[in-house]
């Protein structure tokens, strides 16, 4: 299902089917809230099984790669070059202890580069067996490569708190790019849609559907809806 389709289908159960051409709860506002409690039961899920589908992982395809300076001030280069994303990598939900990027790799994605804390990279060079093999770490939204040599991209999957975000990576085939809310299928499957839909038609959506819609046309609420105020004649 997309996502339209999710926010059409828990408008029409808060409403018993009926709609109205001056419906006051906003398609935008149900799809903000299935977002977060998307990334809410996810988590939940990956915290009691450590377990993650690929129903919910975005593939980012090809994620191209500049070379940078380590440094962090430009006025004080140092001699460590690593490799850098063009692009902010969207924000990930938040796992236990770890980024929910499930895979970094070669573009082929099977490949895979290791991910280090960004910390550990200093002590890399002295390593014995590994010291010339690839890491990849995350500083701000960035993904880096260590001793990549050249690498001109890179392929990254994860578990990203917004969807939507992964239409940035443009190179993706079809008509809609990487993602659209009206011809994608969103990336969560059936048995957790069910508890979405439970906890929204039961929370956020009870409190909105309990005012009434604009049954004079007038884009203001109606008097009789207001405390209980009668109509005036």
């Amino acid at each position: 299902m997309t996502l339209d389709e999710i926010a059409y289908n828990l408008l029409n159960l808060v409403r018993g089917g009926r709609s109205n051409n001056d419906e006051h709860i906003s398609l935008d506002q149900i799809k903000f809230n299935i977002q977060h409690y998307r990334a809410m039961f996810i988590r939940r899920d990956y915290t009691k099984n450590g377990f993650t589908s690929r129903h919910i992982e975005q593939d980012l395809g090809c994620v191209y790669l500049q070379p940078t300076d380590a440094s962090k001030c430009c006025s004080l280069p140092s001699s460590c070059v690593v490799y850098k994303s063009v692009k902010e990598i969207p924000k990930t939900v938040r796992y236990n202890f770890e980024e929910a990027i499930t895979y970094v790799g070669d573009v082929t994605g099977t490949g895979t580069i290791p991910i280090v804390d960004s910390n550990t990279i200093q002590w890399l060079p002295y390593d014995k067996y590994t010291k010339k093999k690839m890491k990849a770490y995350m500083i701000d939204n960035h993904m880096y490569v260590y001793n990549a040599d050249g690498l001109e991209a890179i392929n990254i999957r994860g578990v990203f708190e917004n969807p939507r975000h992964v239409k940035e990576f443009t190179e993706c085939k079809g008509p809609h790019g990487c993602y659209d809310d009206s011809a994608t299928d969103y990336p969560i499957p059936m048995d957790m849609l069910s508890l979405i839909n439970q906890g929204l038609s039961q929370g956020e959506l009870a409190l909105l559907s309990g005012s009434f819609s604009d049954t004079k046309n007038d884009r203001q609420q109606d008097p009789q809806t207001i405390r209980g105020a009668s109509p005036k004649k």
